[in-house]
């Protein structure tokens, strides 16, 4: 017979690397996948046409409904997927038609994880907010990280964050940093 200890060892064995599995794909970031909406959050998602404002989108999504046999369309649409979390924090992702995220808005009581919304790009982040800070004296406040592959701009005080991150390179035809917002 086995002992309770060593079922438990082995219980925990086998669930072990199950629960990295699932962390791991609860993760998705900036030039990745969208993220995986936490339990609780509430998730909308429209498609945008570079140059529509906030005003016409849901003509836009109309549109692209319309065209949607049209390669014109579909290579220029963008789908902006709204992230409401628990916590009042609101994560926009800006998918390009291929699903990769190229960009990231967010607002908010409390500061989003941004080592998850960044993905892959955190480090640099880091990297450049130390950057930024050093030349600064150390000082806090808002931080914008501008580089060619990477830009985020991200301030705000306790109870209302914001902030933005996009990579220029991935931007589709006709988008431009001002649109991710």
């Amino acid at each position: 017979m086995w002992s309770r200890v060593r079922r438990a060892g082995i219980v925990t064995a086998l669930a072990l690397p199950c629960s990295f599995i699932a962390v791991q794909s609860a993760h998705a970031g900036l030039g990745g996948a969208p993220m995986t909406p936490p339990t609780g959050a509430s998730v909308s998602s429209r498609i945008v046409q570079p140059g529509s404002s906030a005003v016409n989108a849901a003509q836009s999504v109309m549109r692209s409904a319309s065209n949607a046999g049209s390669s014109a369309t579909a290579s220029t649409s963008y789908t902006v997927r709204e992230t409401a979390l628990g916590n009042g924090t609101v994560v926009r992702e800006y998918l390009a038609s291929d699903g990769s995220v190229f960009g990231i808005a967010w607002r908010g009581p409390q500061m989003p994880d941004l080592n998850d919304l960044l993905g892959n790009y955190f480090p640099q982040y880091v990297a450049g907010v130390k950057a930024v800070r050093a030349a600064r004296g150390g000082s806090r406040g808002p931080v914008a990280v501008d580089q060619s592959g990477l830009v985020v701009r991200s301030g705000g005080h306790m109870g209302s964050f914001n902030g933005q991150a996009w990579l220029p390179p991935a931007l589709p035809a006709g988008v431009s940093g001002s649109d991710i917002q």
